[in-house]
């Protein structure tokens, strides 16, 4: 029984730990399962790897927990993280328990329930974080080896291409050129090196339950060493992709809606960062819908095999061609 060993390992691990405990799977989340754990001394968050086949080099819950442990030390918001089991025969896959914070997802982005001044406090917060994310350095932290120094923008490209390939379920037209045209048109610029969170976008920020203040950035599990343009650039073409395709702002009346535009959002985190916006900026953002197609697909064939973490991972994969158009379009200006 999961509990009874899970007790058993909490109580030898986590400090401070009482039982008994419960387990409750928690929605939301496509890629690693994710619990929360409702204990005598408290709640707590266990992330896990997919029991069963995954893609080579997915899923590395340990890589999440480094990163959000090293970040502890600095002023980018994380949660406390408790204790990594690499032990499959607690929970049937590697795994790691972290503090519980008690606040808000926001899904849609485009903030309806909210004021204008609600909305643009919101915003200036989650610019605010990635652009903490982005100044961090690496060496001082520990993580100077969590992953290769330079060259990252083209092994995202390889990368993803070739995880776009092993989850292929139909052809995507789009897809096909922008695996050809992306090699051909990487930023000559040398990289700057810092951590890349990989996955950045407001959903997977936790809100305070009243404030527009972060209280920690989740989801780490494609963080690396990378380029912070790029890291900033996924942030970004959420103001590309249309409503109905998957959550976004593209098309959007943002006259008024304290919503800022896509150019005042980059200017914003260049004048935080003290960085200047290369010329060729929309490529890192045409790079940022190519691997989120790519990843929805992997999410696609997933549940084609029966592996999925989300019974809706089916439905999601079907958004993988639209991202891929409004890249391609981008491309096309």
């Amino acid at each position: 029984m999961a509990e009874a060993d899970l007790t058993r390992w909490m109580k030898a691990h986590v400090a401070g730990f009482r039982g008994p405990l419960t387990l409750t799977r928690l929605t939301g989340g496509q890629s690693n399962p994710t619990w929360r754990i409702d204990a005598a001394s408290g709640r707590y968050v266990l992330r896990q790897k997919p029991v069963g086949k995954v893609l080579p080099s997915a899923h590395q819950v340990d890589r999440e927990f480094r990163v959000m442990q090293a970040l502890g030390q600095t002023d980018v918001p994380v949660p406390r993280m408790l204790g990594l089991c690499t032990d499959d025969s607690v929970m049937g896959s590697m795994f790691f328990v972290m503090e519980h914070l008690e606040g808000r997802t926001l899904w849609d982005p485009r903030l309806p329930d909210m004021t204008p001044a609600q909305r643009g406090a919101i915003f200036e917060a989650m610019n605010d974080t990635i652009a903490r994310i982005s100044l961090v350095d690496p060496l001082a932290i520990g993580l100077g080896d969590f992953g290769r120094q330079g060259g990252y923008v083209e092994r995202q490209v390889t990368r993803w291409s070739k995880q776009y390939r092993a989850s292929e379920t139909v052809r995507i037209e789009a897809m096909d050129r922008l695996i050809d045209w992306l090699p051909q048109n990487l930023p000559t610029a040398p990289e700057e090196v810092r951590i890349a969170h990989g996955d950045f976008r407001l959903d997977n920020l936790m809100f305070h339950p009243t404030e527009p203040r972060v209280l920690g950035v989740l989801d780490w599990e494609l963080a690396t060493l990378g380029d912070p343009f790029a890291d900033f650039a996924y942030n970004v073409m959420v103001w590309r992709i249309v409503p109905g395709i998957f959550r976004g702002l593209g098309g959007t009346d943002l006259a008024g809606s304290g919503i800022p535009t896509e150019d005042a959002y980059i200017d914003l985190w260049c004048r935080k960062t003290g960085r200047q916006r290369p010329a060729n900026f929309d490529f890192y953002v045409i790079l940022s819908l190519f691997r989120i197609a790519a990843i929805v697909q992997g999410i696609a064939k997933r549940a084609q095999e029966g592996t999925a973490n989300d019974p809706k991972a089916a439905e999601m994969g079907k958004v993988a061609a639209p991202l891929a158009d409004i890249a391609w379009a981008m491309v096309q200006r």
